[in-house]
């Protein structure tokens, strides 16, 4: 390499830096607004552009009375049977399907740890299997719950194979004592 030629590192790391900038709406040769600043402590001077979120479905997943499994070294068990349900949104619809479960863990610190594995039939038949994992950590000095998770999405080749290639964030919230069921909303990461 001649000492003319900048590295082929340095011209991917300005490509990027570019094209960082461009996607986050930012003129080439500006300066950042505070939104697409780096934060404090950062490893790099490449603006920040989080993530965006779109919705892909809520389900209402029924579900029947808590049953107690005891207690670990890690904290409280429990399990909670999926009864149904139903699920729906701009590109899918269906039914939550009976036989799944939550698994719990209620940790020493009040933290609950949630694993739901449950299957759900599209409109066209098609049986989706989801696992969502859920972490609630209940509100300190009034703060409301921290209700989040990561949901997983397997789905047959057609039609729905979109889902296998989603990184998916959900929320949760109880539906009691109206009805026997939680709303789980789904959101891609964009």
């Amino acid at each position: 390499m001649s000492d003319h030629e900048p590295p082929i590192l340095a011209r991917r790391t300005l490509l990027l830096a570019g094209a960082g900038l461009a996607g986050a709406g930012l003129p080439l040769g500006g300066t950042a607004a505070a939104e697409g600043a780096p934060p404090e402590g950062a490893l790099t001077d490449l603006p920040l552009v989080p993530p965006r979120t779109e919705f892909v479905y809520e389900a209402v997943v029924e579900i029947a009375p808590l049953v107690p499994l005891g207690d670990s070294p890690l904290g409280e068990r429990r399990i909670v049977p999926i009864t149904g349900g139903r699920f729906q949104g701009p590109r899918i619809r269906g039914t939550v399907l009976p036989g799944g479960a939550d698994r719990q863990l209620v940790r020493k610190d009040g933290v609950r740890r949630l694993d739901a594995l449950y299957e759900m039939q599209a409109e066209d038949g098609a049986i989706l299997t989801v696992r969502n994992q859920v972490l609630i950590d209940p509100g300190r000095d009034g703060a409301p719950d921290y209700r989040f998770s990561t949901i997983e999405v397997t789905a047959p080749e057609g039609p729905h194979a979109w889902l296998n290639r989603l990184v998916l964030v959900g929320t949760l919230t109880s539906l009691r004592p109206a009805r026997e069921a939680v709303l789980v909303r789904a959101f891609r990461l964009a």
